[in-house]
């Protein structure tokens, strides 16, 4: 979750064009992340929060292992001048 990039951009999931929007809160112990796929149906949404007892996943209304799946192979397109390492 912490190595994608705050804000919104497009990006590529499952062979699927994504939008995606990253927000973080409480000093990053919280994120919210959105994503559409742009001309079909598919929709993610989920709360991340670093408790002390440890990470939490909180998929809105969906399976954490769709969640996980779209974590897993996002991958956001490079915006002009970044790089990827």
């Amino acid at each position: 979750m912490r190595a994608l990039p705050e804000g919104t951009r497009r990006g590529r999931a499952h062979g699927r064009a994504y939008v995606a929007s990253k927000s973080t809160f409480n000093g990053g112990r919280s994120i919210k992340l959105v994503a559409e796929q742009l001309g079909g149906p598919d929709y993610i949404s989920l709360n991340f929060y670093l408790l002390e007892s440890g990470p939490r996943l909180f998929p809105c209304e969906m399976t954490a292992d769709k969640v996980i799946a779209f974590l897993r192979t996002f991958i956001p397109d490079r915006t002009p001048g970044e790089v990827n390492n």
